[in-house]
């Protein structure tokens, strides 16, 4: 008995798409290319599974298998098991988040978090509902935030000396990430510039800055700048602190801006002279354009770098979310819980610039630079 096999026929260029084979496709194919593509990769994969094999198993029984999340003290958490003790971290939690924001303010704080992702839709995503409009609200963020934070105008006033915790690291950051690439940018077209006035003051700026580490800026704001002011007056700490890490950040961001300018091909440029484009016109409509994208990577590894140093203003007084948290472990009743403090801290930051580099990558997708997400 035979087997009778009928074949269709099909028009020229209308035969359906066969699968792909089982081995050039889907999960088997992405281990084959990725973790066994040569001995030394395969050697490197082996090394690291059994790396994780020897350490997540310890780590999740610390982390959640033995962790303790209800106990009043440490000597409470140690008689119950070996585990984290989470429950520092559940009873100082809106210390760490809030700092000494008052209490029945603090919902404030909290819509003002929520109205920043409203701000930052529209300047992220092409496709954000209404993005016309909602530019406008992204423009007048900063003033909304400010009078929510502060207060006045029917709101209890808060002064900066409250402000602490995730708090002050996001007020921070989001303020020295939204002022630096405008005035970056605009010191990058300054050094390029061809008056010279305008390059020798744009020049030593950056160079200053670049020159300086952070921390000094830091103690130069909090200390020696009073002596540069009239006698008697008052200038806010958090204000003097914001200023210079806009400052430092915009010194290297203007660095990250000026290679991609200098990416771009000297036609691009003749092309808008001829096209009759004034300055302005030709860096706004062609130039510019292709300079961001090209220094995407760039600019969000300034940003991950400058959220991350938001915690040096430990070093001037102001206690962020690091700052809280070595406050806590001064307690007597939580000493001794620096791996627990640590660690949710480090999950805090991860999570930020994590999110900032995925953006970057769908960015770089959507603008075609050559990379894929």
């Amino acid at each position: 008995m035979s087997d009778t096999t009928t074949t269709e026929r099909y028009e020229p260029g209308t035969h359906p798409d066969m699968p792909p084979p089982l081995l050039e496709s889907g999960v088997i194919y992405w281990i084959r290319k990725n973790l066994l593509s040569s001995w030394t990769n395969a050697t490197l994969t082996i090394i690291g599974l059994y790396g994780l094999w020897v350490i997540l198993p310890p780590f999740y029984d610390w982390a959640f298998g033995d962790a303790i999340f209800n106990a009043a003290d440490r000597a409470e958490c140690q008689s119950k098991g070996d585990g984290a003790c989470w429950a520092f971290i559940q009873e100082r939690f809106k210390i760490f988040i809030y700092g000494f924001y008052p209490e029945p303010e603090r919902w404030r704080s909290i819509v003002a978090f929520v109205l920043l992702f409203v701000a930052i839709g529209p300047l992220l995503f092409d496709k954000f509902p209404y993005r016309g409009k909602a530019m406008l609200f992204s423009m007048a963020y900063p003033f909304i935030a400010a009078w929510l934070l502060l207060g006045g105008f029917g709101l209890t006033p808060v002064g900066t000396d409250e402000f602490g915790g995730m708090l002050l690291n996001v007020i921070v950051g989001v303020t020295g990430i939204a002022f630096s690439l405008p005035i970056g940018i605009v010191l990058a077209l300054g050094r390029a510039s061809n008056l010279p006035a305008v390059r020798v003051i744009c020049v030593a700026f950056i160079e200053f800055i670049r020159g300086v580490p952070l921390i000094t800026l830091l103690f130069l704001a909090s200390t020696m700048l009073s002596y540069f002011l009239p006698p008697g007056t008052s200038f806010d700490l958090l204000m003097r602190v914001l200023i210079m890490v806009t400052l430092f950040a915009s010194g290297y961001m203007a660095e990250v801006v000026r290679g991609g300018l200098q990416a771009i091909p000297r036609g691009q440029y003749e092309a808008a002279d001829s096209m009759g484009l004034k300055y302005w016109q030709s860096m706004r409509l062609v130039v510019l354009p292709q300079a961001l994208k090209i220094s995407i990577p760039g600019i969000v590894n300034t940003f991950i770098g400058l959220f991350k140093d938001t915690t040096l203003v430990i070093i001037i007084g102001l206690l962020d979310m690091l700052g809280m948290a070595r406050a806590s472990l001064a307690d007597a009743k939580w000493a001794g819980l620096s791996s627990e403090v640590y660690f949710s801290i480090a999950i805090f930051f991860f999570l930020f610039c994590f999110a900032m580099s995925r953006y970057s990558l769908y960015l770089e997708s959507k603008l075609e630079t050559g990379h894929r997400v």
